[in-house]
């Protein structure tokens, strides 16, 4: 800590060698009164209309003298937030971030003016979740609209926020949002505990903290969930739930994670509930067979061919004519295919990428068949798993790594491969663990109370208990008069 100089030059002479003399520092000297005045701001990070007419045109307009900081901040200045200082080093830490300071002649205290004007985006749907029914407000990549969108939808005391600066470089503020009176203190303590170890260069997204918060280092499952949706936020923040924002970034990680939530959609909640049971149960069904049918068909049709239908399997031996490869290999260059083509369409420019998605599915995809080199099942089965993927997209980066080691299993093994494959990730995932929220909860460990928003979903009416996987403070939803329990 260095202590701010009564002599407006050393700290003005400070703070320049501070900013390695950068040109868009603004340092304007100006009698207020009788008393010598500086403030200092950077041009293109400040708003510079707001300077000029809320903190110097006040100052130069009036003709008493102020008599100390105290004096100056309650009235002269005319800006709504003001703070003091006294560290000079914090003093350049604000600077920097857009705000102004004013140095008064013999006084060891400068005043901070919140001035900063960040160019953002305007509030909008986000372009990963997108909704038929439902709010279509998201999250843009600045922290203050962030926190009033939440706190727009939970106008409550009970609502807490911590605060702190992450990055040696960046000081990228961070938030912590939580029900007080909800929310397990233990999981509190614990993310904001790791939060506060971290020690790094700078953050410029949420997804740099994953890593450190995640309970299982270097697993492929997902440990932390991931919203762009203030909605969604809030809804697993009343469920005792802790949500992270970090300024410049449009994603909030939530906290703790149970694998359920993937399979639950915004959507959901705006539907009947047989229609939503319907709907969930599809996305299962499409996981399983993303993951295990590329290795199913590779192990039936090496080892297990008998138990093939006679006429499928003719159907498949007559298209597998002539193919240069096994239906090991075969199946592994058609998922390497898609892969590529998949990463490509994705970081093309807009409606290159479209045109490549038609060249590779239709022309790529077409030729490869009739030239002999892969058979029309394979790709078959790869284009339906692949759109399978998207049944669950917060999941299909781990889905793709699990469909690769079945197709192994399966080409290497056969349906016994893949049979003790399965029971190896159960039984890891069944001992997952994050926070103190089963990772495949409510069915393993079983909690009967929970399966009111399970895969079949229940109407909102039922809905009158929060999750017992997720470790909160208050039980009940719904009080009746008279109820004095949660």
């Amino acid at each position: 800590m260095k202590n701010i100089s009564a002599n407006i030059k050393t700290n003005v002479e400070y703070i320049k060698k501070s900013c390695k003399n950068n040109k868009d520092l603004v340092v304007r000297e100006f009698f207020c009164g009788k008393k010598l005045t500086t403030i200092l701001f950077l041009n293109e990070q400040a708003d510079v209309e707001k300077i000029e007419k809320f903190i110097i045109s006040p100052l130069i307009s009036k003709k008493s003298t102020p008599k100390s900081y105290q004096d100056l901040q309650s009235k002269f200045l005319q800006v709504s937030e003001i703070q003091t200082e006294t560290d000079i080093n914090k003093c350049v830490e604000t600077l920097l971030k857009g705000n102004t300071l004013i140095f008064m002649h013999e006084e060891t205290t400068a005043v901070v003016c919140i001035t900063i004007s960040p160019a953002q985006r305007s509030v909008e749907e986000p372009p990963t979740s997108a909704v038929i029914y439902g709010p279509r407000e998201g999250f843009v990549e600045n922290i203050k609209t962030n926190i009033c969108l939440i706190r727009k939808r939970l106008p409550t005391t009970s609502l807490k926020i911590e605060e702190m600066n992450i990055g040696r470089y960046t000081k990228n503020k961070v938030m912590v949002c939580y029900l007080d009176d909800v929310a397990d203190d233990h999981v509190i303590k614990k993310i904001i505990q790791r939060l506060n170890k971290i020690e790094i260069d700078g953050i410029l997204d949420a997804h740099y903290l994953i890593s450190f918060l995640e309970e299982k280092k270097g697993s492929i499952f997902k440990q932390i969930g991931k919203t762009e949706k203030p909605d969604i936020a809030v809804a697993k923040i009343l469920e005792g739930r802790v949500a992270i924002l970090v300024d410049n970034s449009p994603i909030v990680l939530t906290l703790p994670f149970v694998v359920l939530e993937d399979l639950q959609n915004s959507d959901d909640y705006y539907q009947r509930s047989f229609r939503v049971g319907i709907v969930r149960f599809l996305r299962v069904i499409s996981l399983f067979m993303s993951i295990l049918l590329p290795g199913l068909y590779v192990a039936i049709q090496l080892y297990h061919y008998r138990i093939i239908p006679l006429k499928f399997l003719v159907s498949i031996i007559n298209s597998s004519q002539g193919i240069p490869f096994t239906p090991f290999l075969e199946m592994l260059f058609v998922i390497v295919l898609f892969e590529v083509l998949f990463e490509a369409s994705l970081r093309m420019p807009k409606y290159i990428g479209m045109a490549l998605s038609v060249v590779g599915a239709l022309v790529l995809g077409d030729t490869a068949v009739k030239a002999g080199l892969i058979s029309s099942p394979a790709v078959m089965i790869i284009a339906l798993t692949g759109i399978s993927f998207y049944t669950i997209p917060d999941q299909t980066s781990q889905i793709s790594i699990l469909r690769v080691l079945f197709t192994l299993l399966g080409g290497m093994v056969g349906l016994f491969g893949i049979i003790i494959g399965g029971t190896i990730l159960v039984n890891y995932l069944v001992e997952f663990n994050g926070y103190g929220s089963p990772y495949l909860a409510p069915y393993a460990p079983y909690i009967n109370e929970d399966l009111k928003d399970g895969i079949f979903k229940q109407e909102a009416i039922s809905l009158d208990t929060r999750p017992k996987s997720i470790p909160n403070k208050k039980y009940k939803r719904k009080v009746n008069k008279g109820d004095n329990n949660g």
